[in-house]
Order: structure tokens, then C-alpha cells, then sequence
């Protein structure tokens, strides 16, 4: 999902723990996420029937997000309420690395061909307005992120490709998903076109739990206050740059939760959120910079960097996140390639690691972090730091430098202000100004920035990616087919693109491991976006929380989370 990202269970902590810190010594990291929102975050005067007016009830930072309906559960801040409010047809486990049924549904049978995928539902599901939780709910939910007449059409039906029909519905060439069927109530049946060994790791994604009748027939109320099956539900519609308030769901078919609710705070700036729990008046905020350890000392920190305890109470975790630079190929300049290279062997890394986030944070030299995989055949040869071979690929592109260093080329970096960006910004344009590039910055709020990387109106464009699923194909299908909607740097090469299609076929794991390497490295080539650090955790809890576990994708575990 965009960074600035979804419902499975706590995040197994000795397989996660094993992977990224063997690979790093990092002790304390630090990490920020994007988005966008105001400086508001209680509820009106007045307002006793929300979950915010509990003592029960955790209330959370979070910034503006772009959307709570699961279609387009795209980013950390919507999709955390979707994980509270929903539950997908199966759940992710880190111990295991496999999809567990710890959801809505038993695991699936597979046909002898491998194409087609046979879920039982669990009995007595409901959804907050008492409707059932059936297959028809799935098959209706899925179709909504492949129905290009919906107001906003869904930007992660991608996910869905691989199933037989989506295209067509896609294209307007069909109303339903041939792969589709409900042979029954508690029967869901999805058929592939070919054979895709992670696809069930793609089942896990919060964009594909069901939705009621509602979602079709009145889908702008829906937007506006989703209806799910999950173990809380929203009091009342999206108070937009205030907050989101939800309950516990007393009917929830699961365990029950602790909390008897989950309150979302909105604010615009992460220090204000700060200054908030500093008060007391919020559970779980975000470190601003240039203050973690100060806080370290403070609250204490997390034994595994990602379960909140009283005293123990900064979380500093790898997360399975890159923070990077679109490069807009399409772009008249930025299309060639020798530019491109030499943006990112013009930008230091380091120095923004160690200036700017103490220390902590590790320097990306690939699109995957090392948690998803951590072979050297996946680093870029270009995202090292070195100005001067930078300076030999803009001669080359046909950007001589003058007397006085500067070359004639201009570029634009964009990014979402408000959301800690802007030092790291800085620097960078710093960095590529040192090598004759000028820069001009441009800033936006989350959503309207998110819109431009769609549009592909902007040269430079800050972004980043969390785990939808920890499968290097979630790295390199949705940043990298042409097709894809998150595809920011507007890359096409159809060389990539069928290297992917083939890699998802390979039933070996360690065989489509090595497929998925070698795609990673022809991207690597092409430098169509400039990986810059891998994300890791920045947030405490307060010392009214007895435990609450935010994993490395982001995802808080709201059902299992306790206060005092």
C-alpha cells in the first residue's frame, strides 16, 4: 500500500525480530508515515455518544485519510480503520508465513489445475446492521474494485488481476467477475486465469472483505461510515479532519475485544498529535524528529519494538516499508534513464540517517526491505552515493555543467507537507543542486498528492510502500507493471512485465525467489523511482496501555489491545 500502509492477527514477533534485525544492528528506529489532516482531534462540545467519551476506549493518532472504504484501503491511515471494522476471508502469520484461517473463512481447496480456490465460510457472521455475512458479500466486494462506474474507482483492484473476469469488468466489457461463484451461502469460489503461487497471501488484503447490500445501493453513505463485519463498528459518519469514532460490535462472531472502542484523532502535524499525548489526552501518537531517544528515556522502550507495556512503552521496530523518490518516466526529461541514475547516485542517504533521523533508520539500496528478502542479487548498483559518477551521467544525458556547476536543468520535487517530509526534502535537493541540478519544491496534502502521482503530474514525487503482504511480488507488481495503479514512476517495460507474469506461476518457493530477484534487478536498471530508507516504527503508547501490538506493516491489533 502507499505509505502515509489491514486485519490479521498480532504479527508473529521471534520470525519478524529473526529476519530484520539479524540483518541490522539497529537498536532504536525511527520511521514516519504520510498523510494529511487538521489540527482537530476530540469530538464536538457536547458529543456523549461516541466511543471517545469512555474510559474504555483507545484513542490513536492518525492524519486525514484518503479513504475508510475498504475498495480503496490504499494507504496506513484508512486502512487501519478498516482493520478495526472488518475481516478478511483469511489472515496472515508471520510465524508461519502463511495464510492462517483465523478470519472469516476455513482455508481454501485448490483444484487439481491450481486455478480455482474453494472457501467455507464460517456460520452466524453478520455484519453491523444485521445483515449476513454470505458469499454474495464477497463476490460483491471484490466486483467493486474491478467496477470502473464507480464514483471514485478503486485504485487497488489490482490485487484482483489474476482472477478470471476482472479485466473484462475492468474494461466495461462485463458487469460481474467470471472467477466468481457462490454455490451456496457459505461457499465462495475464485478461479484464476493461470496459477499464482502467493495468491493467498492476496486474500489477506483488508480491500478484499465483504461489504453489504448497502455499499451498492446507497455507496456515497457508505464512503462516508463503511458497515463490516469486524470487531468494531463506526459510531457515525467520518467527522473529516476531527476524527473517526468506533465500538466494539457485540455481535462480532469472533472473540470479543477488550476495548469497548477505538477512537481516531485527526490531526494535520504529528506535533500536535505530540503535544496531545503529552497531555494526556491521547493513547498512541507519533515521535516527532529529533526526539525519539529524549523519549526513550521518558516511557521506556518496547522489548520487541512493537508491543506497547506500561514502562515499556516506545515503539522503535523495522517495518517491512521503503520510503523513496518516483521518477515520472513519462516525464520529457526524466525519461532518460542516464538522468535518472544520476539523480540517485546524487543523493546521500547516509546523511539523512544520521543527521535527520539520529542514527537509526538503515539506508535502502533496493525496493525490498530485508525483512521481505535480503539477497545482494536485489541491490541497485545506482543507489549508492557517489556525485562524481552522477556528474559523468548528466554530461552523458546532455547536461554539461558550466563554469560557475549549474547545467541548464531544472526539476520539481513533490511531496505531502505536514507529515515531517520536509528536512528530508531539503537535503535532498540539497545533495542534487551540489551536482548542478536545480530544484524547486512542491508541496500538497496527502490526498491531493496522491491524486498527482496518479495523474503523473509531477517530475519527482515523494512516496513509499508497506506490505500489502509480505511477498516480494506486492513489491514489484504494484510499483512496477504498467498496468498497476500504484505504479507512480509510470514504468512500462514489457520485458518486467512478463517476467512478473511468469514469476507468479513458479510453484517452488525458492525457484520463484530467484524469478522475482532477477525482475528486481532489470528494475534496478531502470531506475524508475529512487529508493532512499527503509521505514521503521516512531510512536508511544501511553502509560494507561497494558498492551497493544503495531506490527511491522502497520497494522494495529486493535481486537487483543488492553488499557488499564
Amino acid at each position: 500500500m502507499a505509505t502515509e500502509s489491514n486485519r490479521m492477527p498480532m504479527m508473529g514477533r521471534r520470525r519478524f525480530i529473526g529476519s530484520a534485525l539479524a540483518v541490522s544492528a539497529l537498536t532504536a528506529l525511527a520511521g514516519c508515515s504520510g498523510g494529511t489532516g487538521s489540527t482537530s482531534g476530540s469530538a464536538p462540545a457536547g458529543d456523549t455518544g461516541s466511543a471517545s467519551s469512555g474510559d474504555n476506549v483507545m484513542s490513536i493518532y492518525t492524519s486525514e485519510p484518503a479513504f475508510i472504504d475498504p475498495y480503496n484501503a490504499k494507504e496506513v491511515q484508512g486502512t487501519m480503520v478498516v482493520l478495526a471494522c472488518f475481516d478478511t476471508l483469511v489472515s496472515w502469520d508471520w510465524d508461519t508465513n502463511t495464510a492462517v484461517p483465523l478470519a472469516a473463512a476455513e482455508l481454501p481447496s485448490l483444484s487439481d489445475d491450481k486455478l480455482t480456490y474453494t472457501f467455507k465460510l464460517r456460520e452466524g457472521m453478520t455484519f453491523h446492521n444485521g445483515d449476513p455475512v454470505d458469499a454474495a458479500s464477497f463476490k460483491r466486494a471484490w466486483e467493486r474494485l474491478a467496477d470502473p462506474t464507480m464514483s471514485t474507482p478503486s485504485d487497488i483492484g489490482y490485487h484482483l488481476q489474476p482472477v478470471a473476469g476482472y479485466q473484462d469488468m475492468v474494461d466495461g466489457n462485463a458487469t460481474e467477475m467470471s472467477g466468481l461463484a457462490c454455490p451456496d451461502d457459505l461457499t465462495f469460489e475464485v478461479t484464476l486465469t493461470a496459477p499464482m503461487a502467493d495468491f493467498l497471501a492476496v486474500c489477506c488484503h483488508p480491500g478484499l472483505s465483504p461489504v453489504p447490500q448497502a455499499a451498492i445501493d446507497d455507496p456515497a453513505t457508505f464512503l462516508e461510515q463503511p458497515i463490516g463485519n469486524g470487531p468494531f463498528m463506526l459510531d457515525e459518519p467520518w467527522q473529516h479532519n476531527q476524527y473517526i469514532s468506533c465500538s466494539r460490535f457485540e455481535d462480532y462472531y469472533g472473540d470479543a475485544p477488550k476495548l469497548d472502542g477505538v477512537y481516531f484523532a485527526i490531526h494535520s502535524q504529528p506535533d500536535t498529535a505530540f503535544n496531545e499525548f503529552e497531555a494526556g489526552s491521547l493513547d498512541f501518537a507519533q515521535i516527532p524528529s529529533g526526539r525519539i531517544q529524549q523519549t526513550i528515556d521518558a516511557y521506556g522502550q518496547s522489548d520487541d519494538g512493537y508491543t506497547v507495556e506500561p514502562g515499556k512503552q516506545v515503539l522503535v521496530g523495522s517495518q517491512v516499508s521503503t520510503y523513496f523518490i518516483a521518477l515520472n518516466t513519462q516525464d520529457d526529461l526524466l525519461s532518460n534513464v542516464d538522468l535518472r541514475r544520476a539523480v540517485s547516485l546524487a543523493i546521500n542517504r547516509q546523511n539523512i540517517v544520521d543527521t535527520l533521523f539520529e542514527g537509526t533508520r538503515e539506508v535502502a539500496d533496493t525496493i525490498f526491505p530485508r525483512a521481505i528478502d535480503s539477497d545482494d542479487e536485489d541491490i541497485w548498483q545506482y543507489c549508492t552515493y557517489d556525485p562524481e559518477q552522477a556528474a559523468q551521467l548528466l554530461d552523458a544525458a546532455g547536461y554539461p555543467a558550466a563554469d560557475d556547476g549549474s547545467r541548464g536543468l531544472t526539476l520539481t520535487l513533490s511531496y505531502d507537507s505536514g507529515r515531517g517530509h520536509e528536512d528530508i526534502m531539503s537535503s535532498i535537493q540539497a545533495d542534487l543542486e551540489a551536482v548542478g541540478i536545480t530544484v524547486t519544491q512542491d508541496t500538497a496534502e496527502w490526498a491531493v498528492h496522491l491524486t498527482k502521482m496518479s495523474e503523473g503530474s509531477f517530475q519527482m514525487a515523494r512516496s513509499g510502500w508497506t506490505a500489502d503482504y509480505p511477498t516480494m511480488d506486492n513489491f514489484l507488481y504494484p510499483n512496477f507493471y504498467s498496468t498497476a495503479a500504484d505504479n507512480y514512476p509510470h514504468y512500462n517495460n514489457p520485458e518486467v512485465d512478463a517476467a512478473i507474469d511468469a514469476a507468479r506461476q513458479i510453484e517452488d518457493e525458492d525457484e520463484r525467489k530467484a524469478a522475482y530477484r532477477k525482475v528486481c534487478h532489470m528494475i534496478g536498471e531502470d531506475m524508475p523511482l529512487v529508493p532512499i530508507m527503509y521505514y521503521a516504527h516512531n510512536y508511544v503508547g501511553s502509560e494507561r496501555v497494558q498492551s497493544f501490538y503495531y506490527d511491522a506493516q502497520q497494522h494495529p491489533d486493535f481486537r487483543n489491545a488492553e488499557l488499564a
